[in-house]
């Protein structure tokens, strides 16, 4: 099966399901649920980082990349967990953190301790002459990119937590190591590679200050020498399996540089996450910020991402939730009036779309962000450093918690809700994050009650039965229209007519005609709705039409 018409689901391990009963899931608690997995019907899982690991940026601040950290099992589990996949057809991917690695690293620490040939392996520059750090760089996460390099008086960069040191990928030794990582965990039956922020590992050998007044991302992101890079790491490593599928994480990109990374003949990657439709509810650009998404922003990116890719023959991995981002069902949709037709209403859109969908555990059943209501029920570190700086530019701690509550990273990462009960079936013990409206949104009440994960299961045989939706070109409709997001997949005569309403309210639509047969693929309302010049959609309405 080709990427293009897979299905992958992705797992954060650390909360799908605890086996041993200590509050963190694990590589058996999810062999216990494979056949859950094998139910959905996915081809395909996306499992966060589960090496060893300080878990100071819950498990991307990696230590060593070739053992199973034990809080999560043995290489045994993780080698049971492969096969017991393969053997119903589901092959698993592996997150690969190659921008840095933790300071707890061995290689970092024979940095400090003066190897000069694990000096190389890092970013570690002199301060300025006044003694401030070697540029302006801001972190990711808040504070200077750049922390005092021991007790040598230099510094070393990190784009991210000062405990995740930035990797010089100049160094060729560096670049080998990346290969050899990859290449050990095919080794072990891997055939899939997720690469964390991959598009900005090619900064410069001088590095200097961003302008005044100025973000410094382009100082350091999508510079030309990545594709060098991805292309050497493929020839090296992955490009052996014609059936391997990769996808780069690529911060503030373009849709020129997502072209280059995933056309088929350069040889890097089959696929990118980009993350523009995920910004349109950050006030002036500021993801600690609340205010109601901007749909009109949200159908222009979501249009013209589809359409450059389209032109240009890349690949987008298709997506609204992952580890990283709140709930996209309290973002774009209504959990309290209309949790299970918002829920469908956004599956449909992305899935329908020409691309490789993605769907994060949980959102198969509707699950939202949690209810926490104080600072200390979060875990995340970019969540308490953003609440301190709400507080330092002069927010109330009330408003700063109103904006944690929308947009923490935690609102993906609470536990799996396999039931009702205290800790929603993930653990007999307190979990590491907990559970808040499990009493309503569970696996054993949606698998006897709901319509979500079945509405799932439908869209997946869709992709498996119907060729336009993984090789269609794409084409817009109604961009115009302020409540619905209309597209078109076309595959030579046949065409997919996508509706869908992102509002809680009824809206009539206006069509071209379309000429041919006509049959309703897929509809979240037990309603007959036909493909006419003038339609009436229903509160979150997904409808599709294929028109042969």
């Amino acid at each position: 099966m080709k990427f293009e018409d897979k299905i992958i689901y992705q797992i954060y391990p650390k909360s799908f399901n605890d086996s041993n009963g200590d509050g963190v899931g694990d590589l058996q608690g999810i062999i216990d649920k494979i056949p859950y997995l094998k139910q959905l019907n996915i081809d395909m899982i996306w499992f966060n980082p589960f090496f060893i690991s300080p878990q100071n940026d819950n498990g991307y601040d990696i230590s060593d990349y070739y053992h199973i950290d034990s809080r999560f099992g043995t290489m045994a589990d993780f080698e049971e967990l492969v096969s017991r996949l393969k053997a119903i057809g589901i092959e698993v991917m592996l997150d690969m953190v190659f921008n840095h690695t933790s300071t707890e690293h061995d290689w970092f620490q024979k940095a400090l301790n003066g190897d000069s040939k694990y000096l190389d392996y890092y970013y570690v520059r002199d301060p300025k002459p006044d003694g401030s750090p070697p540029t302006n760089w801001q972190s990711k996460f808040g504070g200077s990119a750049w922390e005092p390099f021991g007790e040598t008086g230099k510094y070393y960069l990190h784009l991210y937590d000062p405990t995740q040191a930035d990797l010089d990928w100049h160094n060729p030794a560096v670049r080998e190591e990346m290969s050899k990582v990859v290449n050990f965990w095919r080794g072990k039956g891997v055939k899939g590679f997720r690469f964390d922020v991959i598009n900005v590992i090619g900064k410069d050998v001088q590095l200097i200050d961003a302008p005044e007044n100025r973000d410094g991302k382009f100082l350091y992101t999508d510079k030309k020498i990545v594709h060098q890079y991805l292309r050497e790491l493929n020839q090296t490593s992955f490009g052996q399996d014609p059936d391997a599928v990769t996808v780069g994480e690529m911060s503030s990109t373009s849709i020129e540089n997502c072209v280059e990374y995933t056309l088929a003949e350069r040889n890097e990657l089959s696929m990118v996450f980009t993350f523009h439709h995920l910004k349109v509810d950050y006030k002036h650009g500021n993801k600690w910020s609340t205010t109601p998404f901007n749909f009109m922003n949200l159908k222009t990116i979501l249009n013209d991402w589809q359409l450059g890719m389209t032109a240009g023959h890349g690949w987008n991995a298709l997506f609204w939730n992952n580890h990283d981002q709140p709930r996209a069902l309290n973002r774009f949709g209504d959990p309290i009036h209309y949790r299970e037709k918002s829920s469908e209403m956004l599956a449909t859109t992305i899935h329908l779309l020409r691309g490789t969908p993605f769907i994060y555990m949980g959102e198969e059943i509707g699950m939202s962000n949690p209810q926490y209501e104080k600072l200390s029920d979060y875990n995340d570190v970019e969540t308490k450093n953003a609440y301190a700086e709400l507080l330092e530019n002069g927010n109330s701690p009330a408003e700063a918690l109103t904006i944690i509550q929308a947009k923490s990273r935690d609102n993906s990462r609470t536990p799996m809700q396999w039931n009702q009960s205290k800790y929603a079936g993930f653990s007999t013990q307190t979990p590491w994050l907990m559970p808040t409206n499990q009493a309503i949104v569970n696996v054993e009440n949606e698998l006897a009650n709901g319509e979500i994960f079945n509405y799932y299961q439908g869209l997946i045989r869709l992709r498996k039965t119907h060729p336009i939706i993984s090789m269609g070109d794409y084409a817009p409709l109604l961009l115009n229209n302020t409540r619905v997001f209309a597209y078109q997949r076309i595959l030579k005569n046949q065409r997919l007519i996508v509706l869908n309403n992102f509002y809680g309210k009824e809206t009539i639509v206006s069509l071209p005609e379309f000429n041919g047969t006509v049959s309703t693929i897929i509809n979240n309302y037990p309603i007959n709705t036909a493909l006419t010049t003038s339609v009436t959609l229903a509160p979150y309405q997904s409808v599709a039409f294929l028109v042969n």
